[in-house]
């Protein structure tokens, strides 16, 4: 009887040093900030830890030199250097509890146990094959995706 107790007593001292462990990743987590700038930084993107963008700096220099699709393009661009920084550094934090072998940044992304056939089209992916396309004959193409299971 006294060797269940022990092992109790062990489980329960585990159980919560994993969840010390965890508040703690969760906190770091959710403190992880980065930012991108352009070249001359007239213009700055800062996300948080899930890649949202929680301020932008556009000086009256990037506003008077950028036409607005340019200023558009130039802040979406930032924005993903500012999310992949961010992920790399969400990643950094998870490694630390997650087993050995696990891919922190694949977890993140949610595609930790997808093979690479069952992966999406990256956006520079999507646009490469759009700028690729020549037949602006679009009378035979479906706009229905048959079979998707995510909502639009």
């Amino acid at each position: 009887m006294t060797d269940h107790r022990a092992r109790v007593g062990d489980l329960l001292a585990e159980y919560r040093r994993s969840r010390e462990q965890l508040a703690t990743v969760h906190q770091c987590l959710g403190e992880i900030s980065a930012s991108a700038s352009n070249a001359d930084t007239s213009i700055t993107v800062t996300v948080g830890p899930r890649g949202s963008v929680t301020g932008l700096s556009i000086s009256d220099e990037a506003v008077r030199r950028y036409r607005p699709s340019e200023l558009a393009e130039e802040i979406v661009r930032l924005a993903a250097s500012a999310s992949d920084r961010a992920l790399v550094d969400a990643g950094n934090v998870l490694a630390s509890a997650l087993p050995a072998g696990t891919d922190p940044r694949a977890l993140l992304r949610g595609t930790a146990d997808l093979a690479p056939a069952e992966l999406a089209p990256t956006a520079n992916e999507r646009a490469t094959a759009a700028e690729s396309e020549e037949d602006d004959d679009f009378e035979s193409t479906n706009w229905v995706a048959e079979g998707r299971r995510c909502k639009p």
